[in-house]
């Protein structure tokens, strides 16, 4: 047998067995976990995590995505999985469990969004202290929090199902996640469980006890609420990268300096400044020059910064410096949205987020 010949038939063994182990690894899989399931049925608490707990953090993100805060989502995936520890003899094992957990999940969610425990339509809102230049836009207040990357660890970077049409990284990026939160919920639900997470339209339309047909037409409408409501994105420069942390370093060398036409060089023509859960919306790095004037840095007051990352995008906490004030305080969390290296997007969240970050609301001097 020649050389090549026996590399080749070496290389055929060596797949060989590899599929032989792997079928082996999937057939053992399978018994582990309907062994698991039964000690879970019988009130293993130990048995239940080993089922659930793989699915834990994309399902903390499926209910970000619905609901656009975190303190929500993690109140969402708490009911959820109590209420699969409930009804675990109702699992009757047609579907896998992670589509089972999506469907308690997503239902979830939705009896959130009707109910609108947390956050009513007619919750009033603090007022901004100083007068604003004339907004490009209102609206309804928009209840959005960023989602911290620490978070994101463990959550699969690959759309994990044939049907996807919006990648991972766009899917919890915040321009995303904030126009998902325009849509009724049903449609909202159908847009996320379908585009982004690539269920079949069958799956979906189980999950959510309707039909099909149904589930396509709410499709075709979230789908043009989403086109019409998003902007346009240009290519972003890749998490991490050096175009990034570019663009982020003069940006943030410019805003904690006050310096004005350095910071608004920063921007794309048609960048926003937009501040959840305010309904203002500031376009043109004109605007949002005049802003930062006369509410950023009203008074002499100075900032400091600190990175972070949040839904996948560069951001970081603010600290206002007061006149007078003997250290630096809690402001608020900016995230960036980037655009061929520049920022077309600046969201400003305030200092409640801080929290969720694990950060100091203080600085010392």
């Amino acid at each position: 047998m020649g050389t090549a010949t026996a590399e080749r038939h070496s290389a055929v063994v060596r797949g060989a067995a590899a599929r032989h182990r792997l079928t082996n690894r999937r057939c053992e899989d399978g018994r582990v976990t309907e062994q698991t399931l039964d000690r879970a049925r019988a009130g293993d608490d130990d048995a239940f995590r080993t089922l659930v707990e793989p699915h834990r953090r994309e399902l903390l993100v499926h209910c970000y995505r619905m609901l656009g805060s975190l303190h929500d989502a993690e109140d969402a995936l708490q009911e959820t999985l109590s209420a699969a520890w409930g009804s675990l003899d109702e699992f009757a094992g047609r579907a896998s469990i992670r589509t089972w957990l999506y469907r308690i999940a997503t239902n979830r969610c939705l009896n959130m969004l009707r109910s609108r425990r947390r956050h009513p339509r007619d919750q009033p809102l603090p007022p901004i202290p100083v007068s604003t230049p004339p907004p490009t836009k209102t609206g309804e207040p928009l209840w959005l929090d960023p989602y911290p990357d620490a978070l994101l660890g463990g959550v699969p970077d690959e759309a994990p199902g044939p049907e996807a049409r919006v990648s991972q990284r766009e899917g919890v990026g915040l321009a995303f996640v904030a126009a998902t939160q325009l849509l009724p919920p049903r449609q909202r639900a159908a847009l996320v469980l379908r585009d982004v997470l690539g269920f079949r339209a069958a799956e979906v339309a189980s999950m959510l006890q309707t039909s099909e047909d149904s589930i396509t037409s709410a499709l075709k409408r979230a789908r043009a609420t989403i086109a019409e409501s998003r902007p346009a994105s240009d290519d972003a420069p890749m998490p991490g990268s050096a175009a990034e942390r570019r663009v982020v370093a003069t940006f943030t060398t410019a805003f904690e300096n006050g310096d004005i036409a350095g910071l608004i060089a920063t921007l794309t023509d048609d960048a926003w400044l937009t501040m959840p859960p305010y309904p203002l919306g500031f376009q043109s790095p004109r605007l949002i020059g005049e802003f930062m004037t006369l509410v950023s840095y009203r008074n002499s007051r100075q900032f400091v910064t600190r990175p972070l990352r949040a839904n996948g995008q560069p951001a970081m906490a603010c600290y206002v410096i007061e006149p007078g004030a003997p250290t630096p305080t809690a402001h608020g969390v900016m995230v960036l949205t980037l655009a061929n290296e520049r920022v077309a997007a600046i969201t400003r969240f305030g200092p409640e987020v801080f929290e969720s970050f694990g950060i100091a609301d203080t600085l010392p001097d």
